[in-house]
């Protein structure tokens, strides 16, 4: 149906305009979360106020790694599949200790994403306006994020990048 991909910064919005954007949608909304739950409280009150703003009748699914199986498993085109966020789950492949992991899961989502019958809402976090990074690890997510974002963006039918809740159309 369609590729909607939707960027911004921490806490800009860019989730509430996705799940706005699913709800507008009129087809039965699939939230797909690719958080890990961990031990960490910060990210545990971050999965809860997802949660929380999530409405109740949404099917979810949580997968941090195989993003393109679970995709073309639950397409359906009465279906709105919303992703939230690549971010997170570009992390969980960067930090696999499969190293073939990350080109095998990035390579599936890309081949997979213009096959889909189903409306798809990617969210991603934009992280390259700062400075470079210290640290190898830091600056290949912000590097392999960013290459992932343009090659999303190649197909996409829709990108919007959301700043203080203000979503910009880019394409």
């Amino acid at each position: 149906m369609s590729v909607e991909l939707i960027l911004g910064g921490a806490r800009s919005g860019k989730s509430r305009l996705a799940e706005a954007r699913a709800i507008e949608s009129g087809l039965d909304v699939i939230y797909i979360a690719t958080a890990h739950h961990s031990d960490d409280e910060e990210m545990q009150a971050r999965i809860a106020h997802h949660q929380q703003q999530r409405p109740n009748e949404w099917a979810v699914i949580e997968e941090p790694v195989e993003l393109a199986k679970t995709l073309q498993k639950v397409d359906d085109e009465q279906a709105c599949l919303l992703v939230d966020c690549l971010t997170l789950w570009l992390t969980n492949l960067l930090l696999s200790e499969d190293k073939a992991l990350f080109e095998k899961q990035v390579k599936a989502l890309l081949n997979i994403l213009p096959t889909l019958t189903a409306k798809v809402i990617l969210v991603s976090n934009e992280v390259g306006h700062g400075i470079v990074p210290l640290g190898e690890l830091n600056r290949r997510f912000v590097d392999e994020s960013g290459r992932l974002h343009q090659r999303i963006t190649e197909i996409a039918d829709q990108v919007d990048f959301v700043m203080a809740g203000l979503p910009m159309r880019l394409k």
